[in-house]
């Protein structure tokens, strides 16, 4: 294996892992996974929309969008809205448990770092 074959298998590693979806008129989005987990024998994924540009990433409202596999009579998986109120409030706040925890800093850590350096 050459050394770019190695950077582009670097690079594809941290690539995010993107769906696309269509709403319920037919039209398309991109999502980009954040979390994934099953929870009572049913799979649920956390998605956000995906922005290629940077800047509009910036401007986006944040939404996070939990989403229930499920299959169609192809025996194909499909990613499903959650109707049942009860559970989709359940799901939401284990992810956003769990998303928290995955992007949380120790504030101990900043306490003691404060990240200037002479």
């Amino acid at each position: 294996m050459s050394d770019m074959d190695k950077t582009i298998d670097e690079m594809n590693e941290f690539a995010p892992d993107l769906y696309e979806l269509e709403d319920e008129t037919g039209e398309k989005h991109t999502f980009e996974l954040l979390d994934a987990m099953e929870y009572e024998g049913e799979k649920y994924y956390a998605l956000t929309p995906y922005f290629e540009d940077p800047a509009e990433a910036l401007d986006a409202s944040g939404d996070l969008v939990i989403l229930r596999s499920e299959f169609d009579e192809n025996n194909e998986e499909i990613l499903a809205s959650i109707d049942d109120d009860d559970e989709f409030e359940k799901i939401g706040n284990i992810f956003l448990e769990r998303i928290n925890e995955m992007f949380d800093f120790d504030d101990e850590e900043e306490q003691n770092d404060p990240g200037i350096y002479s």
